[in-house]
């Protein structure tokens, strides 16, 4: 499992806890949110050098060991 997915996992995880525990409902809308977010704002900052770059890393299997 990517480093994102297991971000993601581990935000959905925590928000069902908050959900569960009465916190109120857009706490844990946030954060799932937020979970989804950070994976992708980072992709998006990076220039399409740096895109090509780690796509090419990532079909030779040097990424996500």
């Amino acid at each position: 499992m990517s480093r994102s997915w297991l971000t993601f996992a581990a935000g959905f995880v925590v928000a069902i806890i908050l959900i569960a525990v009465g916190i109120p409902w857009w706490i844990p809308v946030l954060l799932v949110l937020a979970a989804i977010s950070v994976p992708v704002v980072g992709w998006m900052m990076l220039d399409p050098s740096q895109r090509r770059r780690i796509r090419r890393m990532r079909d030779r299997g040097q990424l996500g060991r």
